[in-house]
């Protein structure tokens, strides 16, 4: 499901209290200074432990003395819990991803008349088998570049309403892939949204999803 975030040229360094738009807040607020200079470092080494997690085999001793060491860091993390608006993930967009670490991460290059540009990697952590991306996280990365496209096109906040994939070929993990996302068509709140991956001139998969543009107060 998108969140609907549009992107950097609609950026606000101040922290403005936006009014909720349903489930959403009417204008996302995003920026790149929460958490402080070296968050993007600290959401860099969340990712690399998902990464070194999904092919470790650990003792049975290390696996006792991994667990009070994460228990150690989830405490402290926890006395720092604050609501969504106010997280870094999710909102710093000078990172991968807006700094979310539950999506592959990805830069957006270019946003234009032909949609939203961006360049995807799926690393480690999104292992399906045979050293190849795991459809589900394709469709992950989908949602969520398909929801910037449909922000674009309608300037507001929509939810996904159905999103198909289709898998052309292999999606390689650890390679700079190539995904455009476009509002094929707008049809009062429905928006109606294709994309694509690419591998250099091969195509990995194809996006055809509906969203749909939140009325004032929907969740």
């Amino acid at each position: 499901m998108s969140d609907g975030s549009v992107g950097p040229d609609t950026a606000s360094e101040v922290e403005v209290e936006d009014p909720h738009e349903g489930g959403f807040r009417a204008h996302t607020a995003i920026t790149t200074d929460r958490g402080g200079p070296r968050y993007g470092e600290f959401s860099e080494q969340v990712r690399t432990l998902m990464d070194r997690v999904r092919y470790a085999c650990p003792t049975p001793e290390l696996t006792d003395e991994l667990i009070d060491a994460l228990a150690a860091i989830n405490d402290k993390l926890a006395d720092v819990r604050i609501d969504e608006w106010h997280s870094p993930a999710g909102t710093r967009i000078d990172l991968p991803a807006r700094g979310n670490i539950t999506l592959p991460p990805f830069e957006v290059t270019d946003v234009n008349d032909d949609g939203v540009f961006a360049t995807v990697t799926f690393r480690d952590y999104h292992l399906g088998g045979n050293n190849a991306a795991h459809g589900g996280q394709v469709a992950v990365a989908f949602d969520d570049l398909g929801g910037y496209a449909s922000a674009v096109a309608i300037q507001g906040v929509s939810r996904t309403a159905y999103l198909t994939v289709q898998y052309r070929s292999i999606t390689p993990l650890n390679t700079p892939l190539q995904a455009r996302t476009w509002a094929d068509k707008v049809d009062g709140r429905k928006v109606y949204i294709k994309g694509t991956l690419h591998d250099g001139d091969r195509l990995c998969a194809e996006m055809d999803a509906l969203f749909i543009k939140l009325n004032p107060g929907q969740p």
